[in-house]
C-alpha cells in the first residue's frame, strides 16, 4: 500500500481484529492490506518494493540505477529517480546482482549510444515522487514525472507483467537496455531480436556474485510494434531485427494513438526456447486478472497465520514480515524442469528447484517457520541442496542463480537438512543428504583443514577463525545427531566431539571466545571485544567478540560451565544489551546495526542470544530482552528494519517472536519461549489441524510470563517441541506486568 496512506485501512483492520477467523479467499484477500512493501527499504533493510508472487522466479521492480551498498536490491526509499524496471531481484542482501532485463517507458526518442552507461549518461531515467507509489503484494505502480507515464508491475510464478498508461502520448515506446548494471553484476554477452511485431526475444550472459548468470528472455507486447532501432557492439549485417553486443539494447515504438500497452516478460537459464514456453505456457491472461490471481496467492499464504491485537501497527509488521519471509528463495527451474547449473550443464528435476538460498541467514528461524506452516516447500529447498552437492560434491553455502558463491562462513545447508531429518522429514533420500553432510564436513576447504587437523582454526592459519569455527562447530553438532539418529554410532561420536571447538577460543580471564594460537596456548592479541574489521584482519565475521562469543546454539549448557555458573553467564549477557554501543577498529563492519548495547539485531549472529536467558534461569530477563527487540528493531517505516532482510531471516525472527516461540537451536526441534504480544496467534497446519497461542491480557505493560499451559496443562519449562506444534493444540500465556521468576527455573538445566 501507499506509505503515506497506510491507515486507511484502519477501519478494515478493527472489524477484522473483531471477527472470527474465516478460511475463505475474500477474508484471506483482507489479510493482503495490511502488507506494505515499502517497509525494509529504507535504512539498510535492503528489500525492493517490486510485484513478486510467492517464492516465484520473477520479481519486477524499480531500480534507481544508484551503485552502493544500500542499493543491493536496486531501490532504495531516499532516491528520486528510476531508471528502470528490471525483472530479477534480490530481498535484503548485503552483495548487490541481478537487475537483469531492463525496461523502461518512453514517450521521445532515445540516443541509443548512451545505453549501459552509469545513471547520470542515460537518457531514458526519469524523476518520480513517492506520493506516486503504491505497493501491495504482487503490485507496483509508480508515475514518471519526465514522460508523464504512469507503470503497474504484476508477476505470477514465470512471468513478469508491465502495464504503461502514456498520458500525453507523443512517441509511446519503451526501451530494452541489456547493458544496464549496478554494484557487481558485469554484463559479458548479450542479444536481442524481434521475431515479429509482438515479440521479442534475447539473453544477457553476466557475471557478479554469481559468477557465471545466463538469463534468456522472451517478451510479448500486447499491440504491435510499429517501430524499431538497436544498438549493440556487433551487429549481425540484420540490425533491422537483430543486435548482438556485450551491451546490446533498443526502442520499440507503437502506433501514435496508443494510451496503453501491456508487456509481459519470462527469463529461463536454459534457452529461449524455455523462456518462450514459460511465457506461452500463461495463456493469454490481462494484466488486472494476473494482479487479482497473485493477490489471492498471496493471501491465501498469509491466512496460514491470523493474529488478533487491537493494535493495527503492530499486524502491518506482522503481516509484512510474513509477506518479506515467503518472497525468498526464489524458484530457478523452468516449467519443464530444466534449469542451468554453474558448470553450464542442464539439469531437469520433477520438483520446484530454488536459488537465492541465502542458507547462514534462513537456517535461524525461516526453514523452522516453513517446516510448521510449508513443510512441503522445505522439502523442495532441502532436495535442491541435494542437486548442488550432486553438481560440486560439496553441499552449497550461498546460491545464486545456480552459483554457489561461497559467502558466509559455515555450511548451513548441513543445518537445514539436519532439521528436516530431525523433525521427520523423508521425502528426499535421507541416506544420500546423510552422506552429504558427512562428506561436506569431512572436506579440507573453506578452513576445515586447520579445523580438523588443530580442533579449531588458529589465528595464524585465516581471517574470521573463530566466526568460522564456531559455525562448523554447530554444522559438527547437526551432523551428530543425524548420525545417531540413523545408527551410526561411530560417526556420532566423532562429529559430536568435534562440536565442542569452540571450548578452544574460550578465555576464563575476559569472558569471551577470543583467536587462538596453532600451539594452543596463546590468544590474539592485542583484543579489543568491541573492535570490528568487518571480514579482513579480523577473528569474526561482521561483528566483534561481544556479539560473537554467544555462538553456541547446541551446548549452553557447555558454555555456561564455561564461564564457571550460570548467574556469571546470565549476568554477562546482561553486560551486552547494557554496554554502550561504541564500536573501534579501522573498518567497522556496516552490518553491526540495530544495536542495544553491543547486542546488533541488525545482523544475525545476535538473534539466538536474548533466549539463551532462558537455560541460565532467567527466563524473564529473555522476556524483557525480547520485548525490547520487537519494540525497537521493528516499526511500520521504510527503515522499519534494522539490519538487511537477508532473504527472510530478519522477519522470520520477528515472526516467531511475536507468536511467543523461537527456535534458538533450529536443529534441535525445541522452540524457547519467550514474551508474546499477540492476544491470539492461530496457525493452520497441513492436515486441517491448527495450533493456538492464546495471551489474552498481553500488552505493552504486560510483558512476563506468570504461567503457560499446553493443551491444558501447566508447562514450568521454557521451551515446547515441534512435535507439539505440529500435532495441533493450544499454547496459553498468563501474562502480568511483573516477573514471575519461579516460572521455567527449576527443571529445564
Amino acid at each position: 500500500m501507499n506509505k503515506y496512506v497506510l491507515y486507511a485501512f484502519t477501519a478494515v483492520a478493527v472489524v477484522m481484529s473483531c471477527t472470527d477467523h474465516k478460511t475463505d479467499r475474500s477474508q484471506a484477500r483482507n489479510i493482503v492490506d495490511y502488507v506494505d512493501p515499502f517497509i525494509g527499504t529504507g535504512g539498510h533493510g535492503h528489500t525492493y518494493p517490486g510485484a513478486s508472487s510467492p517464492f516465484g522466479r520473477m520479481q519486477p521492480s524499480p531500480d534507481n540505477g544508484t551503485t552502493g551498498w544500500d542499493w543491493c536490491s536496486g531501490y532504495h526509499i531516499t532516491d528520486s529517480i528510476i531508471s528502470g524496471f528490471a525483472q530479477l531481484h534480490l530481498s535484503g542482501t548485503g552483495i548487490g546482482d541481478l537487475a537483469d532485463v531492463l525496461l523502461m517507458p518512453t514517450n521521445s526518442d532515445m540516443d541509443l549510444g548512451l545505453f549501459g552507461k552509469k545513471r547520470d549518461s542515460l537518457p531514458y531515467t526519469s524523476h518520480f515522487s513517492h506520493e506516486g507509489e503504491e505497493a501491495s503484494p504482487g503490485y507496483y505502480k509508480v508515475h514518471l514525472n519526465d514522460p508523464d507515464i504512469t507503470v503497474e508491475l504484476t508477476a505470477n510464478d514465470y512471468v513478469a507483467y508491465h502495464r504503461y498508461t502514456y498520458q500525453n502520448a507523443v512517441k509511446p515506446s519503451f526501451v530494452v537496455d541489456l547493458g544496464y548494471a549496478v554494484n557487481w553484476d558485469k554484463p559479458l554477452e548479450s542479444s536481442l531480436k524481434m521475431e515479429d511485431s509482438r515479440h521479442i526475444v534475447g539473453y544477457r550472459f553476466s557475471t557478479g556474485w554469481a559468477k557465471n548468470q545466463k538469463v534468456f528472455f522472451a517478451m510479448e507486447t500486447s499491440r504491435p510494434i510499429v517501430q524499431q532501432r538497436f544498438i549493440g557492439d556487433a551487429p549481425t549485417g540484420i540490425a533491422s531485427t537483430e543486435v548482438h553486443g556485450v551491451k546490446a539494447g533498443g526502442q520499440f515504438f507503437f502506433k501514435g494513438d496508443t494510451d496503453s500497452v501491456e508487456v509481459k516478460i519470462a527469463v529461463s537459464s536454459v534457452s529461449i526456447e524455455n523462456a518462450k514456453a514459460n511465457l506461452s505456457s500463461q495463456g493469454n491472461p490481462g494484466f488486472g486478472e494476473i494482479r487479482e490471481k497473485t493477490r489471492g496467492d498471496w493471501g491465501d499464504l498469509l491466512s496460514n497465520i491470523t493474529v488478533e491485537t487491537p493494535t493495527d501497527s503492530l499486524k502491518t509488521i506482522f503481516y509484512t514480515a510474513l509477506y518479506h519471509a515467503q518472497v525468498a528463495p526464489t524458484m530457478f527451474n523452468d516449467l519443464n524442469g530444466e534449469f542451468r547449473m554453474q558448470n553450464d550443464s542442464i539439469a531437469k528435476t520433477d520438483f520446484k528447484m530454488y536459488s537465492s538460498l541465502s542458507l547462514w541467514d534462513i537456517y535461524r528461524a525461516e526453514t523452522p517457520l516453513l517446516s510448521i506452516i510449508d513443510p512441503n516447500r522445505l522439502d523442495d529447498m532441502v532436495r535442491s541442496m541435494l542437486v548442488y552437492y550432486d553438481e560440486s560434491g560439496v553441499l552449497p553455502v550461498w546460491v545464486l542463480s545456480g552459483n554457489e558463491t561461497g559467502t558466509m562462513p559455515g555450511y548451513h545447508s548441513v543445518s537445514i537438512i539436519a532439521e528436516a531429518i530431525m523433525k521427520g522429514h523423508t521425502s528426499f533420500d535421507v541416506q544420500k543428504a546423510y552422506t552429504a553432510m558427512k562428506e561436506t564436513m569431512m572436506g579440507d576447504e573453506r578452513g576445515l583443514k586447520a579445523y580438523k587437523e588443530y580442533g579449531y582454526i588458529p589465528y595464524e592459519v585465516m581471517d574470521q577463525s573463530v566466526s568460522i569455527s564456531l559455525e562448523y562447530a554447530y554444522n559438527d553438532w547437526c551432523v551428530a545427531q543425524v548420525a545417531k539418529k540413523l545408527g551410526y554410532d561411530g560417526d556420532y561420536a566423532y562429529f559430536d566431539d568435534r562440536s565442542k571447538a569452540y571450548r578452544n577460543f574460550f578465555d576464563g580471564g575476559s569472558g569471551f571466545l577470543r583467536g587462538k594460537s596453532k600451539d594452543g596456548k596463546n590468544f590474539h592479541e592485542p583484543f579489543d571485544p568491541k573492535s570490528s574489521n568487518h571480514i579482513e584482519d579480523t577473528d569474526y565475521t561482521e561483528g566483534n567478540a561481544w556479539q560473537h562469543s554467544w555462538y553456541v546454539l547446541h551446548d549452553v549448557a557447555g558454555l555456561m560451565e564455561l564461564h564457571g555458573k550460570m548467574d556469571s553467564f546470565a549476568l554477562m549477557v546482561e553486560r551486552l544489551f547494557t554496554e554502550d554501543s561504541d564500536l573501534s577498529g579501522h573498518n567497522v563492519s556496516p552490518d553491526i546495526s540495530g544495536l542495544i548495547g553491543q547486542y546488533a539485531h541488525g545482523n544475525e549472529p545476535s538473534h539466538h542470544i536474548a533466549y539463551m536467558l532462558n537455560k541460565a534461569d532467567a527466563p524473564w530477563r529473555t522476556q524483557y530482552w525480547v520485548r525490547k527487540i520487537m519494540d525497537t528493531q521493528y516499526s511500520t517505516k521504510p527503515d522499519g528494519l534494522s539490519g538487511n532482510e537477508d532473504c527472510g531471516q530478519m522477519s522470520a525472527w520477528y515472526i516467531m517472536s511475536a507468536m511467543g516461540i523461537y527456535p534458538m537451536n533450529p536443529a534441535s526441534g525445541e522452540y524457547e519461549i519467550g514474551s508474546p504480544i499477540f492476544e491470539k496467534t492461530t496457525i493452520k497446519l497441513p492436515g486441517g489441524k491448527t495450533f493456538v497461542i492464546s495471551a489474552p491480557d498481553t500488552s505493552q505493560k504486560n510483558i512476563y510470563v506468570q504461567s503457560v499451559k499446553l493443551n491444558g496443562e501447566l508447562l514450568d519449562r521454557t521451551y515446547i517441541m515441534h512435535g507439539d506444534i505440529v500435532s495441533g493444540g493450544t499454547l496459553e500465556f498468563e501474562m502480568g506486568p511483573t516477573p514471575n521468576k519461579e516460572w521455567g527455573v527449576k527443571k529445564h538445566n
